[in-house]
């Protein structure tokens, strides 16, 4: 399987520099001034990860997301989506976006804020939801229409958005904060066995990801 991983990434996606782990305030200063937050609504709480996460993607620059905090999302924590209005009306240049993101992390016997997850792990999870609006890009709108329904059909299409998503921002230089947030909930008991599961079967695993940086040198 990691023959097919690399290949995912060395077929046309962008293999950039790897910044330093945890909060890096040039990078956070240069996308401020940049074009980085073009289009862009941010939480204040999650500003910072946010600005360091789509530092990897200048492809991103100008395109419009969306951050937007929910109370709860279905099986997931965070959703990368293109906004339904604009999927039918924009083409795809002009295409808008969002991400949805739990509020708070609902355990068992405590709550804890989406912006208390450790740093790299939540700059990793919001890379990973990136991918998929890199992965989105070019779709066309029924293309994208089509991926819906086989997404929500298909196991073996989840598996295939999830790793494509994830090997862009490993490709991007973003395996260090992938790895960091697969290690975060695999080894946090407070996540439910079954959420774990979720993640082992249908994401790329800590080694898996560390062999491709290898091979990539990163």
């Amino acid at each position: 399987m990691h023959s097919l991983f690399l290949w995912l990434i060395l077929s046309g996606m962008p293999i950039e520099h790897q910044y330093p782990s945890g909060i890096d305030q040039e990078i956070l200063e240069s996308a401020a001034d940049s074009s980085y937050l073009q289009n862009k609504v941010i939480p204040e709480e999650i500003k910072k990860p946010v600005m360091q996460a789509l530092s990897y993607f200048p492809e991103l620059a100008e395109v419009d997301i969306t951050f937007a905090f929910k109370d709860k999302i279905s099986g997931s924590i965070m959703q990368a989506q293109p906004r339904m209005f604009s999927l039918i009306v924009d083409t795809k240049e002009n295409r808008k976006y969002k991400i949805n993101i739990t509020r708070y992390l609902d355990f068992e016997d405590k709550s804890i804020p989406i912006e208390e997850v450790p740093y790299d792990a939540l700059v990793g999870w919001i890379g990973h939801e990136l991918g998929h609006i890199m992965d989105y890009l070019d779709r066309s709108t029924t293309g994208m229409m089509r991926f819906g329904v086989k997404y929500m059909l298909s196991d073996k299409k989840v598996i295939e958005a999830e790793l494509t998503a994830d090997g862009y921002a490993i490709g991007c230089g973003m395996g260090h904060q992938i790895v960091a947030n697969k290690n975060f909930i695999l080894n946090n008991d407070n996540f439910e066995e079954a959420y774990k599961d979720k993640i082992r079967n249908l994401y790329m695993s800590p080694s898996q990801i560390l062999s491709i940086q290898e091979a990539l040198g990163k």
